[in-house]
C-alpha cells in the first residue's frame, strides 16, 4: 500500500486523538439518531410489502431453476472457483512487484471506480476485480436459467441488479479509496456531515431514501427556472392555464396547447431560456397555451381519469375559445399527458367533437403498453393491488415514492452516487436545474392513479376497440382521424420507443414518426442550437419497429425544426402560412388575467400539500 494510506511514523499526537474522539462521538450520536429515525418507519405499507414479497418469489423461482439443471450449477461454482484462483495468482504477483493489468475491467460508462487506486492500489483493484467478477456472474448466471416465464426472470434480473449494485466497494467507507482519502483528511467530519444529511433526506422521504440531488437553494419556480413570459388566464380545481405572451408580432392562427404530463411539474419543458421549448414555440410564432397541473392531496382523492381530461384538456379548449376565439387547438402532449391527450382526442372523436383538433402530437408517449421496461417489474397484479389498498388508505400516492422508484431504474446514476457524495463524502450536492425539477414532486390522486397503473400497464386496454370507457363513452384510437405526430426518444427506460411506436399505427388518419437520440429527457428536451443527438425519420410505418428502423434515415442535430415544418406546410398551424394573425396578448380576449406566469399551482410542494414542514 503507498505512502499515502500511512500513518505517521510515531502514531497519532494527543491533539490528534482527542479530535478523532470527537468526531467518533459525533458520528455514534448521528447514527443513534439515524437508527430511531429508521425504527419509526419500520413497518412498509401495503405498496412496499407487496414489492417484498414478489422480490422473495422472484428469488426463490430462481432458485428452483438453478438447482434443476445441476449443470448450469456446477459450471457455476467451478467458474467462482477458477476466478478466485486467477485472482489470487494476480494478487501474489502484484505484492512481488510485478505490474499486472486488471482480469476484469468496469464497463463502459461505469463511473464508481474511476479513482486512480482503483487499477493502481492492489489492495483496492483485487477488491474491484471480486465485485466485477461476481457481478458478471450474477448477470450471466440469471440469463442461463431456464423454466422461468418471462416475467418472472426479468423481475429476477431487476431485483438481483439492485442487490448486486447495493453490494458494490464504492457504496461502503472501508472499501473507498476516495471516502477513505476524504475520512483521513477531515479527520471522521465527512461522515458526520453526511450522517446529518442522511437523517435530512430520510425525513423529507415517503419510503426509502429521497436522496438530494441538488442545491435546492439555488433555484427558484418563477425565479430562474420557469420564467418564460406569460399570464394565467383560467383556473379551476385541477390546473391552471397558462398563455405565454408573444415575442413575434404575428402568430399562427391555430392555438397551441401544450399538455404535460402530471406526474412531476410542467417546467421541465422550460427550464431556462437557452433549453426551454416553451419560449421557442412562441419564438416560432405559436400562440402557446399550457395546462399547469394542481399538486393533488388528500382532498382530491376520487379525482378519475375522466376528470382530468374533462377539467384539463376539454376545458382548457373551451378556455382557449374565450381567449382567441378559434375552435379549433393543435395539441402537444408529453408522457402520461400524452396517454390522456390519446384518450382526450378519441373521445372528442367518439362524441362528433373531432374537429376541435387541427392535429395532435406525442412527446415519449405510450398508447400501446406492451413493454413498460423496468418500471414493469413494480407492475404485476399483486403490487399494483398493494398500490391500490395504500392509496386507498392515504387517497393518494406520494410523489416521493413514485420519484424513489424512477431513481432505482437507474440505480447507480440516480441513487448510489448520490449516496456516495452525500452521505460517505460528506459533499454539498452541486447545483443543477434539472436534477431540481426531478426532486421537485407531485402526488398521485388515488382514483386516477390505481385505473391508470391497471387500465393501462396490466390490462393494457387503451389499443382495445372499446377498452376503455370516459364518461359513458367507449373510445377507440382507431378512429382518430386528426393528424398524428409521435416522437420518441431511442435510450428512453420509461416510454419505450419499441412500445410508443405501435401506437403510431392505431389512428386512421395520417401519422407520422419520429425517434429522437438520448433518453426520456434530453431526447425531447433537445433545442436545436445544441446540435445534439440528432434524430431519424422514416416516411413509411411498416408493422414492426424493427423494420421502421431499417428504413429511418438518420438526421443531425434537434426533432424541433422537423415538427415545425410538418405542423406549418402541411397546415396545422394555420391554413394560409400568408395570413398570420396579430398577436394575441394574455387578457386580451374574454379571459382576464388572473396572475402573472408561472401561477401557484406549480410552486406548491408536497410537504405543503400534506401540512408538512416545508424545506
Amino acid at each position: 500500500m503507498s505512502a499515502e494510506w500511512e500513518l505517521p511514523p510515531h502514531g497519532l499526537s494527543q491533539e490528534e486523538l482527542e479530535a478523532w474522539n470527537a468526531q467518533l462521538k459525533d458520528i455514534g450520536e448521528q447514527y443513534q439518531g439515524l437508527m430511531q429515525d429508521l425504527l419509526s418507519r419500520i413497518a412498509p405499507s401495503e405498496a412496499a410489502d407487496s414489492v417484498y414479497s414478489d422480490m422473495r418469489e422472484s428469488f426463490e423461482a430462481g432458485a428452483q431453476s438453478l438447482m434443476q439443471n445441476p449443470t448450469l450449477l456446477w459450471q457455476t461454482q467451478s467458474r467462482l472457483l477458477q476466478d478466485q484462483w486467477l485472482l489470487w495468482q494476480q494478487g501474489m504477483r502484484a505484492m512481488a512487484g510485478e505490474e499486472v493489468s486488471p482480469m476484469v475491467t468496469p464497463e463502459k460508462g461505469d463511473r464508481r471506480f474511476k479513482d486512480e487506486a482503483w487499477t493502481r492500489e492492489p489492495h483496492f483493484m483485487a477488491i474491484m476485480q471480486q465485485y466485477l467478477l461476481f457481478s458478471q456472474m450474477v448477470d450471466e448466471l440469471v440469463d442461463s436459467l431456464s423454466g422461468m416465464d418471462e416475467t418472472h426472470k426479468r423481475n429476477l434480473a431487476f431485483y438481483a441488479r439492485q442487490v448486486v449494485n447495493a453490494m458494490s466497494p464504492t457504496n461502503f467507507v472501508t472499501t473507498n479509496p476516495e471516502v477513505m482519502r476524504r475520512t483521513l483528511e477531515t479527520k471522521g467530519q465527512n461522515l458526520v456531515e453526511g450522517l446529518e444529511r442522511l437523517r435530512d433526506d430520510l425525513a423529507n422521504s415517503a419510503e426509502g431514501i429521497n436522496v438530494r440531488m441538488t442545491d435546492r437553494s439555488a433555484f427558484g419556480v418563477g425565479e430562474n427556472i420557469a420564467v418564460t413570459p406569460g399570464a394565467v388566464v383560467y383556473e379551476n380545481e385541477l390546473m391552471q392555464l397558462i398563455q405565454y405572451t408573444p415575442t413575434t408580432e404575428k402568430t399562427y392562427k391555430t392555438p397551441l396547447l401544450v399538455v404535460p404530463p402530471w406526474i412531476n411539474k410542467y417546467y421541465v419543458l422550460d427550464l431556462r431560456e437557452d433549453n426551454s421549448m416553451m419560449k421557442w414555440l412562441v419564438d416560432q410564432g405559436h400562440s402557446v397555451f399550457l395546462i399547469s397541473w394542481r399538486n393533488p392531496g388528500p382532498e382530491q382523492h376520487d379525482i378519475t381519469w375522466a376528470d382530468y381530461m374533462q377539467l384539463g384538456p376539454i376545458t382548457a379548449m373551451e378556455a382557449i375559445e374565450k381567449a382567441c376565439g378559434e375552435k379549433s387547438v393543435n395539441l402537444l402532449s408529453y408522457c402520461v399527458g400524452g396517454t390522456l391527450t390519446a384518450s382526450t382526442v378519441a373521445y372528442l372523436t367518439s362524441t362528433r367533437r373531432g374537429r376541435k383538433v387541427k392535429s395532435v402530437t406525442y412527446m415519449a408517449t405510450l398508447q400501446d403498453f406492451r413493454d413498460p421496461g423496468d418500471i414493469g417489474v413494480f407492475l404485476n397484479e399483486r403490487v399494483v393491488e398493494g398500490i391500490e389498498e395504500s392509496m386507498q388508505l392515504k387517497g393518494y400516492l406520494d410523489g416521493r415514492s413514485m420519484a424513489y422508484t424512477f431513481n432505482l431504474l437507474r440505480e447507480n446514476d440516480l441513487f448510489w452516487s448520490f449516496y456516495i457524495n452525500n452521505y460517505l463524502k460528506g459533499e454539498t450536492p452541486a447545483a443543477f436545474d434539472l436534477l431540481y425539477w426531478n426532486t421537485d414532486g407531485t402526488n398521485l390522486p388515488a382514483g386516477t392513479h390505481a385505473w391508470y397503473l391497471r387500465h393501462m400497464y396490466l390490462e393494457n386496454k387503451l389499443v382495445e376497440p372499446g377498452g376503455i370507457e370516459l364518461d359513458g363513452v367507449k373510445i377507440d384510437l382507431r378512429k382518430i382521424s386528426a393528424p398524428s405526430y409521435f416522437v420518441s426518444a431511442k435510450e428512453d427506460h420509461i416510454a419505450k420507443w419499441n412500445s410508443s411506436y405501435y401506437g403510431a399505427l392505431l389512428p386512421k388518419g395520417p401519422s407520422t414518426f419520429v425517434l429522437g437520440g438520448s433518453g426520456h429527457i434530453a431526447g425531447i428536451v433537445n433545442p436545436p442550437h445544441k446540435q445534439k443527438y440528432g434524430h431519424w425519420t422514416n416516411d413509411q410505418l411498416p408493422e414492426s419497429h424493427e423494420a421502421w428502423f431499417e428504413g429511418a434515415t438518420f438526421n443531425e442535430g434537434s426533432w424541433w425544426p422537423h415538427w415545425q415544418a410538418w405542423v406549418t406546410e402541411n397546415g396545422y398551424a394555420d391554413p394560409d402560412p400568408k395570413k398570420m394573425v396579430a398577436a394575441r396578448q394574455p387578457g386580451e380576449g374574454e379571459l382576464s388575467v388572473i396572475e402573472p406566469a408561472p401561477g401557484r399551482y406549480v410552486k406548491t410542494t408536497i410537504p405543503e400539500v400534506l401540512g408538512e414542514i416545508p424545506e
